[in-house]
C-alpha cells in the first residue's frame, strides 16, 4: 500500500507492507497475544520495527533485551525487511 505523507510543502510517498510477528515466553504474557499482523514502511529494518513495536507496545520498553529472528533465522539490526517475512520476538530464557 502507497501512503502520502505532506511534509514541508514536498509529498512524499511510502510504500508499507505487511508483516507477521510472532511473540515468545513473557513477551506475550506482557502483551496478552502471541501474534499479529504489523504494517511498516518498505526498506524497514530491524532497529526500526523494534522501535515501532516499543511505541506501539509501551510494555516492552521494560524489556531490557531480546532476540530477533527473521523467517527462522537469527537478525542483525540492519537486516531489512521484506513484505511478508515472519518475524519471531525472542525473550531471554533461563533454564535448570
Amino acid at each position: 500500500m502507497m501512503v502520502c505523507c505532506f511534509d514541508l510543502g514536498c509529498f512524499n510517498y511510502f510504500w508499507e507492507m505487511k508483516v507477521q510477528i510472532l511473540f515468545f515466553g513473557i513477551t506475550t504474557d506482557l502483551l496478552g497475544f502471541s501474534n499479529l499482523e504489523l504494517e511498516v514502511t518498505e526498506a524497514s529494518n530491524v532497529v526500526n520495527l523494534k522501535s515501532l513495536l516499543k511505541e506501539k507496545y509501551p510494555q516492552l520498553k521494560n524489556m531490557a533485551s531480546y532476540a530477533i529472528a527473521v523467517n527462522e533465522s537469527y537478525a542483525v539490526n540492519d537486516l531489512v525487511l521484506n513484505e511478508n517475512d515472519i518475524v519471531a520476538i525472542i525473550p531471554p530464557v533461563s533454564g535448570g
